[in-house]
C-alpha cells in the first residue's frame, strides 16, 4: 500500500505509557492534521516515526510503502523517504545551509556518483526564491541565530531539496508570526501532490487556513479519539479540548 501506516503503536517512556494502540494511515497525495493539548503523545509520534532512541515501542508496526522501517537508525528511515520537521530545529555553526543541504543530497546516491553543483545551485535558489529566502542564506551555518521565522523557512527548503515521500512536520506554526506562517504554508503547498503524503502536527486551527488538510485527527491520551474534515479543526477552536474531556467522559 503506497501509505505511512501506523499500526496498534505502544510506546513508553521509561515505564510511563505516552501512545496507547495508536493507529493513522496517510495515503500518498493526503495531508493530514493531528491536533492535541499538550502530554498527549504528538511530539512523541513524531520522534518515533524518525527512529528516536529515547523512546521504548512496546508493540505495533510502522510502514512506509509497505516496508517497516520501525526500530531502523533515523538516517535509514530519511533514506526511505521519511522528513521530519523539528518543533525546534536545531542549530549547527559552522556548516553552512548550501553544504549541509549538498551533503545531505550526496549521501542519497549510489557510490561514485556525485552532485552537480551548477544544477544544484540552480535548484536551491529556485526553491529559496519561492520561500522568499534571501539567496546570501547559503552560506550562514544552519540556523545559528536564525529568528523563528528563518528557522522554519529553512527547514521547509531542506524538506523541498531532499523531495520526501512523507513529510511529518511538529508543529511548525510554533512561534510563527502571521507573515511567516503565510510563506512556510506557501512552501508546503507547492509541494502537495499525489506522490506525497503529509503529516501536519498542531495545537491551532490557524495554519490549517493555509494548508488545508483531507483529514483533521483529535488525539488525547496517547490515541486518536475523532476524526473528521476541516470543520473539525475550526470546532476544536471554538470548544477547547476541554470540550474532547468531557466527550470522551459521556461517551
Amino acid at each position: 500500500m503506497n501509505a505511512l501506516e501506523i499500526k496498534n503503536l505502544n510506546v513508553n517512556i521509561g515505564d510511563t505509557p505516552i501512545l496507547r494502540d495508536f493507529s493513522l494511515t496517510i495515503p500518498k497525495g493526503e495531508v493530514h492534521a493531528l491536533m492535541g493539548p499538550n502530554g498527549t503523545g504528538k511530539s512523541t509520534l513524531a520522534k518515533v516515526l524518525a527512529g528516536h532512541e529515547d523512546y521504548t515501542v512496546e508493540s505495533g508496526e510502522i510502514l512506509l510503502d509497505g516496508e517497516s522501517i520501525l526500530g531502523k537508525e533515523a538516517d535509514e528511515i530519511s533514506h526511505a523517504g521519511l522528513f521530519l520537521a523539528f518543533q525546534y530545529p536545531l542549530e549547527i555553526p559552522g556548516v553552512s545551509i548550501a553544504n549541509f543541504i549538498r551533503a545531505a543530497l550526496q549521501a542519497r546516491l549510489p557510490e561514485g556518483q556525485d552532485i552537480n553543483a551548477v544544477e544544484y545551485y540552480k535548484t536551491l535558489y529556485a526553491k529559496m526564491d519561492a520561500l522568499q529566502m534571501d539567496r546570501k542564506f547559503t552560506a550562514r551555518s544552519l540556523n545559528e541565530g536564525f529568528s523563528g521565522g528563518e528557522k522554519k523557512r529553512c527547514e521547509i527548503l531542506q524538506m523541498s531539496m531532499l523531495d520526501p515521500k512523507y513529510a511529518v512536520m511538529d508543529e511548525t506554526d510554533s512561534g510563527l508570526d502571521i507573515d511567516a506562517l503565510r510563506v512556510v504554508a506557501e512552501g508546503v503547498n507547492l509541494m502537495r501532490g499525489p506522490e506525497r503524503g503529509f503529516l501536519v502536527i498542531t495545537h491551532y486551527q490557524r495554519l490549517l487556513n493555509y494548508i488545508v488538510p483531507d483529514k483533521v485527527h483529535i488525539m488525547y491520551d496517547g490515541r486518536i479519539v475523532q476524526t473528521g474534515d476541516k470543520d473539525l479543526a475550526i470546532e476544536l477552536e471554538e470548544k477547547g479540548y476541554e470540550w474532547v474531556s468531557k466527550e470522551l467522559a459521556i461517551a
